[in-house]
């Protein structure tokens, strides 16, 4: 008896395990869970027929499988309605990613089920999401681009014109034309710079760098039109703070906070740039006494083509990626980037770097 208990489950196994692998053949996962409920029943109820045609009467032997054949048959129902729910839900899911596929971006999948199928609609709903803001975020790109682009060019377009119908001379608009270059030359690297940002192709040769040369090479470039502005640029730097950077691109990120906070600020104004070395990173500020930062708009002032209500309506505003590239070198520099506005009034955007061994 116990030799054919014995031969009973070993092939109860092997059939089990056989049928399971002809399982995965199946084409979709319905089949495959409705094969499953049946393998779960049919091979018992197979065993256990055997066993009672070895051991029982046949009319007991008829009793035994009526029995196991009414509950396999129980069991049978119960996989296939869990088969159809699991599947209705998973249809849903295809449903959602196939809009999301043909461009249907506010496609949703429903969250509710167990546990793993929520999870699943749960981080496709997200991935929904971010793919939503990147193509919006990419309209508004080609739409403040575009308008940015075309500005300077009407004008060159207007100059010419004037000078071809013999309405000015070629010198008297030379230096205009030779501004709206710059404007146009400034705008396409700083849109290629974000294109290398955005593309993760950014390459930096970090080093020990002296955070005091950089920022005196950049005063000294803005100086004059800080002078122009009668704006009075200050700056407090430790002069043993050294940092683990690039610093062409340590400069470049005080560039464009500089030339933002000259911006914003009124004449007879000051903008100090602070340097303080701390245990762990190099902290950096660029502080103004301007008309400060609208309220909402500290996390704001990095977004792209940003540029807040009081620069539009006094023509300060520029073409609002300063800041958003800022914030793109700094990160991948290991640092940290952010805006709030100052106690005694104007804005401070500070941002830090790691520090470098000879700190």
């Amino acid at each position: 008896m116990i030799s054919l208990g014995l031969l009973v489950a070993l092939a109860t196994l092997v059939a089990g395990f056989g049928l399971v692998l002809a399982l995965r053949l199946l084409p979709t996962m319905r089949l495959q869970l409705a094969g499953l409920a049946l393998l779960a029943v049919v091979v018992p109820l197979a065993a256990v027929w055997v066993s009672g045609f070895v051991m029982f009467h046949m009319g007991d032997d008829v009793k035994i499988l009526g029995v196991a054949a009414a509950a396999a048959s129980a069991a049978v129902g119960a996989g296939l309605f869990l088969a159809a729910s699991i599947s209705s839900r998973v249809d849903r899911l295809r449903a959602a990613s196939t809009k999301l596929a043909r461009g249907d971006l506010q496609a949703r999948a429903p969250q509710q089920g167990p546990r793993e199928l929520a999870e699943l609609g749960a981080a496709f709903n997200e991935m929904a999401t971010n793919i939503e803001q990147l193509f919006d975020a990419r309209r508004q790109l080609v739409a403040w681009a575009s308008h940015d682009l075309r500005t300077p060019i009407a004008a060159m377009q207007a100059m010419l014109e004037a000078v071809e119908d013999g309405l000015a001379e070629p010198a008297e608009y030379l230096p205009a034309l030779r501004e709206q270059t710059r404007r146009l030359a400034m705008l396409v690297e700083d849109l290629f710079e974000l294109a290398r940002i955005d593309a993760g192709v950014l390459q930096l040769e970090l080093r020990d760098a002296a955070i005091a040369e950089v920022v005196t090479t950049c005063l000294r470039g803005l100086q004059a039109e800080a002078r122009a502005r009668h704006v009075q640029l200050e700056a407090n730097v430790d002069q043993a703070a050294t940092a683990l950077c690039a610093p062409e691109k340590v400069e470049r990120v005080l560039f464009n906070l500089l030339t933002n906070a000259l911006r914003h600020t009124p004449s007879d104004g000051s903008v100090a740039v602070v340097v303080e070395p701390r245990a762990e990173a190099v902290l950096v500020r660029v502080e103004d006494t301007g008309e400060g930062l609208p309220d909402g708009s500290p996390r704001r002032v990095f977004d792209r083509f940003y540029r807040g209500d009081r620069a539009r309506s006094s023509g300060k505003a520029g073409a609002g990626l300063g800041l958003a590239i800022a914030q793109g070198l700094v990160e991948a520099q290991g640092g940290q980037i952010w805006a709030e506005n100052r106690p005694e009034g104007g804005a401070r955007v500070s941002f830090t770097l790691p520090v470098g061994s000879r700190s």
